[in-house]
């Protein structure tokens, strides 16, 4: 998939919303238990209800881990549903990889090649040839974690290195490695006053925001400070779509919460060079 294509179906859907596959069994609900694979039976009626209104969908892989082999089979048949039925929407493998480069090699290989993910997200912590493998799969990208919207960001993230911000001096960097055009950047929604310092230095990449709704980012704030014309932002929102009925309507519910957060951001879409 490439930037072009992303862009292409933010314009033509008027949406650059991310949803997160984070389920959680104590919350879905309890008829869908009943199931042989409950989170694959969620998973699939979430994305049927939802598919037209987002762009992207990212399962985050400690909900299935979490389940040993049952969990890992439902990721499977989650990500061959996606590619098989809806092709067009940029997958995430919310992994957050970091390793020496041979193992590097194999966890790019897993997402990628194995699994068929576009993207997986990667810590940087390790440097250069911890990330370098993910980037050499064509077509294919790494997301950074550059600014993450915990609040233990800032036990690290923002603290000073040679008088500038970590998060920072990370962006800088990684500008440099192989194929880094590959990179998109992690950057919560919680993080208003520090996301323009990150999209003058990244002008044209993409941007995963991740915190808005559950976690009190506000959608308003992230598109007036790093709205490119080509967008340049997927905004995930997990929690506040998936569970926002526990009952037998929850697609239904799961799409009219989808459907709140399109609305707003066609509006913010209006006038850019797509439309």
């Amino acid at each position: 998939m490439t930037i072009k294509d992303i862009s292409g179906q933010i314009f033509k859907k008027k949406s650059f919303l991310c949803i997160g596959l984070d389920v959680d069994l104590d919350k879905i609900p309890k008829h869908l238990l009943k199931e042989d694979d409950p989170i694959f039976a969620f998973n699939k009626a979430i994305i049927d209800a939802t598919h037209d209104l987002c762009v992207a969908y990212k399962p985050n892989t400690a909900f299935y881990e979490a389940h040993g082999v049952k969990g890992w089979m439902a990721l499977e048949k989650t990500i061959k549903y996606l590619n098989e039925k809806y092709p067009n929407h940029f997958t995430i493998a919310d992994a957050k990889r970091g390793d020496i480069g041979n193992t590097s090699e194999r966890y790019a290989k897993a997402f990628f090649d194995t699994l068929g993910f576009d993207s997986v997200t990667v810590a940087p912590y390790m440097g250069a040839d911890s990330v370098e493998p993910f980037l050499t799969f064509e077509g294919k990208y790494a997301i950074l974690l550059a600014l993450t919207s915990n609040q233990g960001a800032f036990d690290f993230q923002t603290k000073s290195v040679d008088d500038e911000a970590l998060f920072l001096k990370i962006i800088e960097t990684s500008k440099l490695w192989l194929n880094s055009d590959r990179l998109m950047y992690v950057v919560g929604a919680t993080k208003s006053d520090q996301i323009g310092q990150i999209r003058r230095l990244l002008p044209d990449s993409f941007l995963l925001v991740p915190g808005i709704g559950a976690q009190g980012g506000q959608l308003e704030a992230v598109c007036r400070e790093a709205m490119t014309p080509n967008v340049g932002l997927i905004v995930n929102s997990s929690r506040d779509i998936l569970y926002a009925s526990h009952d037998e309507d929850f697609s239904d519910a799961a799409r009219h919460q989808a459907q709140k957060i399109q609305v707003q951001m066609a509006q913010f879409l209006v006038g850019l060079a797509g439309q």
